[in-house]
Order: C-alpha cells, then sequence, then structure tokens
C-alpha cells in the first residue's frame, strides 16, 4: 500500500453534535475535507454518490470546486450508478472537471447499489429495456463514456461542422489521459475480472457479494488476484490499480477517545467482527470496523490480505463530524500509510 485517502458519503443531518446540518454545509464541509486531506499529508478525496438520499448526489460541480481548491491530492468517486447516467453528458462533465483539477481526477463506477427509490433510473428517464439486466444496462454506458472521454469521434456532423470528410464530432472539452483513470466497483470474483479484462481499475469496498466464511482480506485478496492475472492476459497498457475500503476509527487524543472509545470496548469484547448477510438476494461478507490506537491499527491492517496487496486504501470518514476533526484523523492515517509502507 502506498496511498491513503479518505471515503465521504458527505452526510447531513440536524442530530446533537452533527456539524454538518444541511445540504449546503454538506457541500462546502466536502470540500474543506479535501483541503484537510491535502495539508494532513494523504493522498486522496474520494465521494460515495447516492440519490434520494441526505448525501452527496451530483459529484462533478464539487469535484471540480475541489479540484480548484488543492493542488496535490488524486479526486475520486466511490462510485457512480451509471443507470442514472446519460454517459455524453457525463463525459463533458467529468472532462471539465479533470481539466480543473489539471488531471487528478480517478473516476469509480459501477452498475450501483441498493437504493430507497423503486426504480430510481426509471424515474431520471431511463428504464431498463426489455429483457435488459441492470448490469447489462451499465455496462453498455460505461463503454459509451469511456469512448466519449477518449477523444473518439462521437456524432455525425452537420453542414455547419468543421471537420475533415468522414470524421465525427468528439466529444468536447478532451481531458487527456482521463480514459485510464477509470475504476469499476466491483463486488465478486467474476465482476473483478471482467474488470481486469475490461482495462479499468478494482475498486472493493467493506462489502463483497462472496460469503466462505473466510475474513473480508481473505476473500478480496482473491477477487484481487483475479483482476490483476485478466489484466495481464488482456494485454493492457500500464499499472492496474486496486483500491480497498475500510472502516478505520484511529484513537490518537482525547477528542477521538470520547467519539470512538464505545467501539473499541466493543471491539475489545470482540464483538467487533466480519459479518455474514445478504444484499441484492445475495450472501455477503461485510467488513469490521478497525478501532484502536496506531500500534494496534497497524498490527491488524498488517493481517489483512486485501490492504496489504491494494495500493489504495480509502477509509470511510464520519463526515458530520467536521473537516476540522477529520483533519487529526487524516493526519494518523499518513503516519499510519507510512508505517504500513515501511
Amino acid at each position: 500500500m502506498r496511498n491513503v485517502g479518505f471515503l465521504s458519503f458527505g452526510w447531513w443531518s440536524a442530530a446533537p453534535g452533527s456539524k454538518v446540518r444541511d445540504a449546503s454545509e454538506a457541500m462546502h464541509d466536502t470540500i474543506r475535507l479535501a483541503e484537510a486531506a491535502e495539508d494532513a499529508g494523504i493522498d486522496g478525496a474520494w465521494i460515495r454518490v447516492h440519490h434520494f438520499e441526505q448525501c452527496l448526489s451530483s459529484p462533478f460541480p464539487l469535484l471540480a470546486a475541489m479540484g480548484a481548491r488543492t493542488s496535490r491530492i488524486e479526486l475520486g468517486t466511490g462510485v457512480i450508478n451509471m443507470r442514472y447516467e446519460n454517459p455524453l453528458y457525463m463525459a463533458e462533465l467529468a472532462a471539465t472537471a479533470d481539466l480543473v483539477a489539471s488531471g487528478r481526477l480517478q473516476l469509480g463506477v459501477s452498475r450501483g447499489s441498493p437504493e430507497p427509490a423503486a426504480d430510481g433510473p426509471a424515474t431520471f428517464g431511463y428504464p431498463l429495456g426489455y429483457g435488459d439486466t441492470p448490469a447489462e444496462d451499465a455496462g453498455r454506458r460505461i463503454a459509451r463514456f469511456r469512448e466519449a472521454i477518449s477523444g473518439a469521434g462521437i456524432a455525425e456532423p452537420g453542414p455547419r461542422a468543421h471537420v475533415r470528410a468522414g470524421e465525427r464530432l468528439p466529444i468536447r472539452p478532451h481531458a487527456p489521459g482521463l480514459s485510464e483513470r477509470i475504476w469499476y466497483g466491483a463486488g465478486g470474483i467474476e465482476s473483478a475480472r471482467r474488470t481486469g479484462e475490461l482495462g479499468m481499475h478494482l475498486m472493493s469496498s467493506t462489502l463483497v457479494l462472496e460469503a466462505t466464511g473466510e475474513p473480508l482480506g481473505v476473500v478480496q485478496a482473491r477477487q484481487v488476484e483475479a483482476f490483476r492475472q485478466a489484466w495481464a492476459e488482456a494485454g493492457h497498457a500500464g499499472e492496474p490499480r486496486v483500491s480497498v475500503s475500510r472502516s478505520i476509527m484511529p484513537i490518537v487524543d482525547d477528542m477521538s477517545r470520547v467519539y470512538f472509545h464505545p467501539y473499541l470496548e466493543r471491539d475489545l469484547m470482540g464483538a467487533n467482527r466480519d459479518q455474514i448477510g445478504e444484499i441484492d438476494d445475495t450472501v455477503s461478507t461485510f467488513g469490521k470496523t478497525y478501532v484502536g490506537d496506531l500500534d494496534k491499527l497497524e498490527a491488524e491492517l498488517r493481517d489483512d490480505e486485501a490492504v496489504m496487496t491494494a495500493d489504495t486504501l480509502l477509509v470511510t470518514v464520519p463526515n458530520q463530524l467536521g473537516a476540522d476533526f477529520n483533519h487529526t484523523t487524516f493526519r494518523a492515517l499518513a503516519e499510519l500509510r507510512d508505517r504500513l509502507a515501511a
């Protein structure tokens, strides 16, 4: 592991103790989180995308703002549900945000996850075709989006177009290199393998759609191996990157002890462990929470096979505690990264 970043849902609520009480505060505080991450020395600021909920939903204006206020860190999504997206309009938005950020976008996409709407994509104007599956629909949209951001010709020219004979009109603006920075949020070994075949980077969360009774890190590491093998066999150029997400709560001062000590007590009693459950009618493995001081976290993460084989660790953060609190967490994560890399 050589990179560590945060992953924020951007929740807001008026609950007691919340420092992010409405949508406006969530947007401004997410920008501050990115600034705090860069100042603390970690490597990435990634945001979740969910619709019909009190959290972040429209990533590109926010990513552009984060890019304008930072200069070094990667800015990513984990992940965009492509079933909600017009691939060509998204290509314009993504390229614009990437140019503002000087080529630092890392875009995670997928077919989506369970959500509150009965059929959100159809409500947005994208119903499934007859006989289609969500995975097939998302796959076509991802392919079209990747084609558009590659700079390929997309539209037939009209009589006023300024192109050579036989050429098609590309999407503008074009962000060079963005097409090599697309990630897929895979849930199982077959989707991980397919991600490698297609030449996208791999994102794996704290949930995998597989349950063998083994720890999450073991199951996930097997998926990472399948992804890398598929990438190599497909002959793709460049380095296949892998990110895994974890819930990590460093206890480094009195304030973090106040917030996280109950989780530590639960951990010490043996109640904090990977869980087996069901999601999307699939028996799945859900990851535990890592909590404690840096010595404890280092020892436990070294035993996590997926964390140690991935190049990027994304840590879900309690964004409602605000950017100032999370700045301290980010400094701890930077030290933890350096320890694990030693």
